[in-house]
């Protein structure tokens, strides 16, 4: 489904990814899907990552659980919520969806790559199969590289929101020479050119750093502000860690005229609705504005 709106004479239309599944949604339906496929030809019954305790992936796993029927383990970055799961959104809809944690200091989550540490994982939960944090390998690469269809070839611009740099590749690799992919990270520094490359099997792009507002899941009353005036306009929802960053990046590139005359330009809403909930939350506790809609 697309919702196009125009901005100073400029097409936009929003490519609403996040419309695919309540749960397992946007990017995440996308760089699940093909793993899905192999966790069945593998004949495994247990998929096990790591996050975040607000992670849209940590969430969408536990959704393929319930949904496929696998167990579900997930490796939380922190043990300040070990007895208090019911107080944060995202976990506590995913352990109701039947996933298990196991919660670890932050220092041991710097080993979530170290083979030696996967090991003593396997010795604890037995066999599973692994999906990375974020969800990134080449069977989410592979799944990503169908967001963007031959229904898209009239666009000059696509824009994405960038976290592990996974989707962007995907997008990167289906593109067309001609037109330009203009990534939105919503960390903080440029680390994550030679990620994207790993990938990526073409130069047809560039990271905008601009719009980070401070590094992930930092916020400012001035995005809250966007998000909100943007909802009312638009009735299309965004989150504040990824597709709100993005789309008030292109809004404001539009003012500063980056993009020629006539440009047609591509939204890509790659979901994560669902970091609402736990931000207002945060914004709440902070006398801050809070989003003024509900990821649901």
């Amino acid at each position: 489904m697309y919702q196009t709106i125009i901005i100073k004479n400029k097409l936009l239309s929003i490519k609403r990814e996040d419309l695919l599944h309540p749960y397992i949604s946007g990017n995440k339906f996308r760089k699940l899907k093909y793993n899905i496929e192999e966790v069945k030809r593998l004949n495994k019954n247990t998929l096990l990552t790591f996050g975040g305790a607000y992670s849209n992936h940590i969430l969408a796993v536990a959704a393929v659980g319930k949904e496929y029927g696998f167990k579900t383990i997930g490796i939380i970055r922190g043990e300040e919520l070990v007895n208090n799961i019911e107080n944060n959104p995202t976990l506590s809809k995913a352990k109701e969806f039947g996933m298990e944690f196991d919660f670890i200091s932050r220092d041991n989550y710097r080993n979530k790559n170290d083979e030696n540490f996967i090991a003593t994982l396997k010795l604890k939960f037995g066999d599973f199969y692994l999906l990375p944090e974020g969800g990134t390998n080449l069977l989410a690469i592979k799944g990503c590289e169908e967001i963007v269809t031959s229904e898209d070839d009239a666009f000059d611009y696509i824009c994405c929101a960038v976290g592990t740099g996974g989707t962007i590749s995907g997008v990167i690799n289906c593109s067309k020479h001609c037109q330009k992919v203009l990534g939105f990270p919503a960390l903080k520094g440029d680390f994550l050119q030679e990620d994207i490359r790993k990938f990526a099997n073409k130069e047809n792009w560039e990271l905008i750093n601009d719009y980070h507002f401070g590094g992930y899941a930092k916020t400012t009353n001035e995005l809250i502000d966007f998000m909100n005036e943007f909802y009312t306009q638009y009735q299309i929802p965004l989150d504040p860690i990824y597709t709100g960053k993005m789309v008030f990046g292109v809004f404001d590139l539009i003012k500063k005229n980056y993009f020629p005359e006539n440009a047609k330009i591509l939204i890509l809403h790659t979901g994560g609705l669902q970091g609402i909930n736990g931000m207002n939350l945060v914004l709440k506790n902070n006398n801050l504005t809070q989003i003024k809609y509900n990821a649901y």
